[in-house]
């Protein structure tokens, strides 16, 4: 596991744009997080799932990337994440990454067809976009975007710090 996620660190540090000695700090500061499954509160067998995508770009607009994400209504845990296009097979990547107690709850999705092609059709649902059974998945994607939008974003979002670092170069 250390090695997937000092890769994803590695990877994303081409577009933040940080210095060799700051990727170096974040790949140590990575092999040392636990596991995702030390960390999740254990299934229970109520639980439900909220399963959505949102998509953002690397490097340009043309290059998207869904990040296909889902959530424990009752703890507000991300349980699993993929990262692709909008495939069946990235979904089905979603599918591989949930931990095998999860599979079994109840989960609720938007219309989206690779959904209905990967997700057991016994506890699988999905639901009208004003529903409300998405509104947990939803409200934090509304949050992660503004928050790294300085990451993602050609605009001039970006904080102080960063903003006083470019000046003093």
């Amino acid at each position: 596991m250390p090695t997937t996620n000092a890769a994803v660190c590695a990877g994303c540090s081409v577009f933040l744009g940080v210095s060799r000695p700051t990727l170096i700090a974040w790949i140590k500061k990575v092999h040392r997080l636990p596991a995702v499954q030390e960390t999740l509160a254990a299934a229970r067998a109520d639980d439900v799932l909220e399963i959505d995508e949102m998509w953002s770009y690397v490097g340009k607009k043309g290059n998207r990337v869904w990040l296909w994400s889902a959530l424990c209504r009752r703890t507000r845990q991300i349980v699993a994440f993929g990262v692709g296009d909008r495939r069946e097979a990235s979904c089905g990547r979603l599918w591989e990454a949930l931990p095998e107690a999860y599979r079994s709850c109840v989960s609720y999705s938007d219309g989206w067809s690779a959904y209905a092609a990967v997700f057991p059709a016994a506890t699988h649902r999905c639901v009208a976009q004003g529903s409300g059974e998405l509104s947990h998945l939803e409200r934090w994607h509304a949050t992660v975007r503004p928050r790294l939008s300085g990451y993602v974003r050609k605009t001039l979002s970006f904080s102080n710090t960063n903003r006083r670092a470019r000046v003093h170069k």
